[in-house]
């Protein structure tokens, strides 16, 4: 690259979308090294505020976009395709669908279906609502990780999937998404920065939240393979480094295996939960309960989406709900940008309805085959997961103790800390790339970000999980990073949804459809 190349190039780069969240995670990341136990508590403060006082924030906008998705879907712009008018899609349906499933929280679904149930059965609002605190501790996973949570993916994917193939725009930002309602001088202006920058720093806290959370169990998983005398905390920073380094190489060396990639994670995915149901012993306790669960979760979905405690006996919402819709909520500045990308050609409704079918399928399964059989073994006094939990509120070490119930143990250690590698893999690089191109003021389609912006933005993923994990930052306070984050983003989200809407209604019209 010529010398003129090199300074045009950097004079497209947005410095200020780029250096901005690279001082702000920075320091972050600083506080949490240098003083742990200071930085939790003003975390912890800030999330009180958030997360309790204007809890019901978060809960109005997710049963609201699960209403928009049904609207889109069923309404006159559910027929809209994503693209050319008459345009066939450009993948088929388990294509799609696997690179949709693990383009986002693939790798957490793994992890939370082995014992999520066990942390609900311990609280007190379970113990309220049944006799048997089994009965709804198998429901709370399905309702978390099912509908309300991917409709904030399949809509925003339609919005910028229309955007991108409909509206042929070439700045694929959150700011650019809401020009029809600011305006292209806001858009493009000062208020267009703030509306990036809260949508960067967004999805480094979301990165954040899941590294934090899930590696630590592939650390554990080498431990107890190996028997290495490291600390958790040290193999988890070493791990954390290697997924750096892996994904690093993926997104500077293209994405021309991401299909493939992303199809043998699902078979993999597919065939742990195939192995669990078949030879772990509790294939028809999986089965019933499994369908009880569902139909329960069904039957009071409406309560289960409303409830917030207003007396703060239990803190449930606060602690769970809320922190889930704010979870997915960060996850959205990446993630609906890839599915609507991949989308074109497909309908609104296809894409929405398509969504739902294969992800919330895949992630429901999960929960019931892998959540069950633990859950079964417990219900059958073979086991006691609940008061192993209790005695040592070490989650990591209670989901290797459940994967030690299946025969040949040691192999499905391996398979499943491949399949969460894979899962990683197919995520991160992704997001990488996405949030190298925020950093050019425009990108053409065929254009690639520069090796040294991406590379700044791997790298800028890993820094904040190393500095909370080293911080042994709580569970609690791990999720108040998404909690915080998530607040604006929430405002962002809604006006993305007025521009789509009021654009597509504009679009109809020029193209005369009935």
């Amino acid at each position: 690259m010529s010398e003129n190349q090199k300074t045009a190039d950097k004079s497209r780069i947005d410095w200020l979308i780029t250096l901005v969240p690279f001082i702000l995670i920075m320091a972050l990341a600083i506080y949490f090294f240098a003083v742990p136990d200071q930085a939790n508590d003003v975390v912890a403060q800030i999330r009180f505020f958030f997360g309790d006082t204007l809890g019901s924030y978060y809960i109005i906008i997710g049963i609201g976009f699960l209403v928009i998705s049904f609207y889109l879907s069923f309404s006159k712009y559910g027929n809209i395709v994503l693209g050319e008018p008459g345009e066939k899609p450009k993948y088929n349906f388990f294509t799609w669908g696997s690179m949709m499933f693990t383009c986002g929280l693939a790798a957490d679904i793994l992890f939370y279906s082995f014992a999520e149930w066990v942390m609900y059965a311990t609280n007190p609002h379970v113990a309220e609502m049944g006799k048997n605190i089994t009965e709804w501790a198998g429901v709370f996973p399905l309702f978390h990780w099912s509908f309300i949570p991917w409709s904030f993916y399949l809509v925003l994917a339609v919005a910028f999937g229309f955007m991108v193939h409909c509206r042929k725009r070439d700045k694929q930002r959150y700011s650019e998404a809401c020009l029809p309602i600011i305006g292209e001088k806001n858009a493009h202006g000062l208020l267009g920065r703030i509306i990036d920058l809260f949508a960067l720093f967004a999805l480094l806290a979301g990165t954040a939240t899941t590294f934090s959370v899930a590696t630590p169990l592939m650390a554990e998983i080498i431990v107890s393979l190996f028997g290495i005398s490291l600390s958790r905390t040290a193999v988890t920073i070493i791990i954390l480094l290697i997924t750096c380094a892996v994904y690093t190489y993926a997104v500077l060396h293209g994405f021309k295996g991401i299909s493939f990639l992303a199809k043998f994670c699902i078979y993999l995915f597919f065939a742990i939960q195939l192995a669990f149901l078949l030879i772990g012993g509790e294939g028809r306790f999986i089965i019933e309960n499994g369908v009880e669960s569902l139909g329960k979760m069904v039957q009071n979905f409406i309560g289960l989406s409303t409830y917030m405690d207003p007396g703060r006996t239990n803190n449930f919402p606060q602690d769970w709900t809320i922190y889930y819709w704010a979870y997915w909520m960060v996850w959205c500045i990446a993630a609906p940008f890839f599915i609507g990308n991949i989308s074109r050609g497909r309908t609104i409704k296809q894409t929405i309805m398509g969504g739902y079918i294969f992800g919330v399928g895949s992630t429901i399964s999960s929960f019931i085959v892998l959540g069950n059989h633990s859950l079964g073994l417990q219900t059958a006094g073979a086991q006691d997961f609940i008061a192993q939990y209790e005695a040592s509120g070490d989650l990591y070490g209670l989901i290797i103790n459940i994967i030690k119930t299946m025969p040949a143990s040691g192999l499905f250690l391996v398979l499943i800390m491949l399949c969460m590698i894979a899962f990683y893999a197919t995520s991160f690089d992704s997001i990488a790339y996405t949030a190298a191109c925020y950093s050019y003021k425009k990108l053409d389609e065929d254009e690639k970000p520069s090796v040294m912006i991406t590379l700044l933005w791997c790298i800028l993923l890993i820094v904040l999980p190393i500095a909370l994990v080293f911080s042994e930052s709580s569970m609690n306070n791990i999720q108040s990073v998404s909690i915080i984050s998530a607040f604006p983003i929430g405002i962002i989200m809604i006006l993305m949804i007025w521009s789509f809407i009021k654009d597509a209604k504009k679009y109809r019209e020029e193209k005369k459809l009935d």
